[in-house]
This record gives C-alpha cells, structure tokens and sequence, in this order.
C-alpha cells in the first residue's frame, strides 16, 4: 500500500511536467490578425468584430435602402398628348405616285376584293372626345351592304325600307335571330316607335361589340328609316383610335380622279368633325398616308401628280 508521501510525490512531478510543456516556446504558436488575413488572400472578406456585425444587421444589408428619405426623385410626367414625329426629312409621295406602288404591291389580285385605306393622324388629345361620324362617298366602295330595320312588320315604314332595299325587317322575328347568334346583316337601323321593345330585348350585349347596335348619336335611330337608307347605301362609318382615323377610301380598279374626290371628301368631312367639338379642344390634322390591304402606307405631299412622274392617270387604272 503506498505511503502518503509517496502520493505527493507523484503529484507534485505530474504538476511540474503540465507547466513545463505549456510554458516550451514550440508547443503553442501565437499569429497576428494580419496574418491571418494574409493567409486567407488579398481579395478576402474584412473579418468584422462582433459589434460591428450587429451594426451592419441594424442598417440592413441594402446600401439602396440606407439612402436618406428625404432625398427629392424625379418622377416622369405621363404624356397627355399622342407623339408626333418630325416630318420635314420624311419622304412624301403624290397620290399617283403612291398608287404605282401600292399597285406594284397587289399585282395579280382581284381589282374589287382589294381596298385602298386612308389613316389621318390628328395631334390630339389622348382623354379628350373622338371624332366620329358617317359619311358616303362620291364613289362607293361596297355597295352589297346587308341593311337590317327594325320597325312594325305591318306599318308603312316597313313597306317603304322594303321598297328601299332592306334585306330585313321586322322587330321580334329580328330579335329572335340575333340571340340565335344569326346576324345577317352590316348595318342596323331602328324606328323611334320600336326603340323600347328593342332595348327590352336586351341586344346591346350582342350588337354593341360588333359595332351594329343602333344609336341616336350615330343616326341609326330614326323617324323615317327609308331615308335613311338611300345614304346609307355606299356609306361607311369612320372612329377616332390612338389619334389615328382610319376608312377605306377605295378599291384597287378607282381611277386617281376618283379616288381623288374620295379623299377630298373625307379629308373634308374630318376637320367639319373637329371644328364642331369644344373650343378648349384642339385637334389637328398631322399626316395623311395611304396604304391597302396588303401594300405599306405612303405619306401623302398634297399634289395629284408630281411633276417628273412618267406615268398617266390612266395607267393606274383597270377600268
């Protein structure tokens, strides 16, 4: 049994060995923070201290988000008109010149299947009214138009928008078809008498998105629908979109002379339209371009013919 000395003997040497291998310069090795980052590379990461950790995650991480409040941003001013370019370096075309190549576009297609297009472009307003209107052209472009009258099957209005040309008429047989989904007809015109059954009827929600549905601004909804008939016959209606009025003007066989009279009552009809809207209103007529159905737009300069064309009017047409 060992003795109580010989117990403190041993402990004394274990204490003595721990200090003298801790206290040996070789054992531990002590770096500086510098070399630490020296180690780790010219591009790493700064190592941050606790505080200044919480004080970044205070600030946030978004150096967008830090910026003062106060701070004034610009905001951009919504545009209250249409934009318009610069026509001054723009290339302009006489309307024969214009309907050579618009022809050169068409070439072996049916001279009465293909339209000439007018697009005015007014310098408008963008919330302001539209211009909107009927008009009947000296020279028709489609005169197989389907006209349906809404009145009293038995009344004289009846026998005389038959006699007109109407190719349909009467009131519930009329309403019948259309909730059907059987609308035989481009254009529709209502009698003042048969204008509550009409609206009993409930085909605002078929008629109004095709643009057929009779109304008093438009002149569909008349006293005498005969009347009504004979300019209708040949007419188109005409809408303001995007500042733009767009309407066929002609077909491909019209003569210059022809299509001529066309865009002059058009063009004319236009500014009657605008000078009739509010004073605080000011349109303007920007730019006139003709194009058809398959041929691109050409601006147009005024003139009937240009002075070096080699051309005749009676080329451009097949008539």
């Amino acid at each position: 049994m060992a003795t109580q000395r010989h117990c403190l003997a041993q402990l004394s040497r274990l204490c003595l060995s721990s200090t003298r291998a801790v206290s040996s310069p070789s054992a531990v090795r002590f770096l500086s923070t510098t070399a630490v980052c020296a180690s780790r590379g010219k591009f790493a990461p700064k190592i941050l201290s606790k505080k200044e950790k919480a004080g970044i995650a205070s600030k946030g991480q978004n150096p967008q988000k830090n910026k003062k409040k106060d701070a004034p941003q610009k905001k951009r001013k919504a545009r209250t008109t249409y934009k318009t370019y610069d026509l001054k370096d723009a290339e302009m075309f006489s309307l024969c010149d214009a309907m050579r190549y618009i022809r050169a576009f068409e070439v072996g297609r049916s001279p009465t299947s293909v339209k000439y297009e007018m697009a005015l472009k007014l310098k408008s307003q963008k919330n302001g009214p539209v211009v909107r209107n009927r008009l009947r052209l000296p020279h028709p472009v489609r005169t197989d138009i389907r006209i349906c009258v809404i009145c009293p099957p038995d009344s004289k209005y009846a026998e005389q928008a038959r006699a007109a040309g109407a190719s349909l008429v009467g009131e519930e047989d009329i309403f019948e078809a259309v909730k059907d989904g059987r609308i035989e007809f481009d254009r529709c015109i209502c009698q003042t008498d048969s204008l509550d059954k009409m609206n009993k009827a409930g085909l605002g929600r078929i008629l109004g998105p095709r643009g057929l549905m009779p109304n008093t601004k438009l002149g569909t909804v008349v006293k005498d629908p005969a009347a009504v008939l004979k300019d209708m016959v040949g007419g188109a209606e005409y809408r303001e979109r995007l500042g733009v009025v767009r309407m066929a003007i002609g077909q491909l066989g019209f003569t210059p002379e022809e299509m001529q009279k066309n865009i002059r009552t058009f063009i004319e009809a236009v500014k009657k339209d605008m000078a009739h809207l509010n004073d605080r209103i000011n349109k303007e007529l920007y730019e006139v371009v003709l194009s058809s159905t398959n041929a691109p737009g050409f601006p147009l300069n005024g003139e009937f013919i240009s002075a070096d064309s080699k051309i005749t009017t009676r080329e451009l047409s097949t008539s």
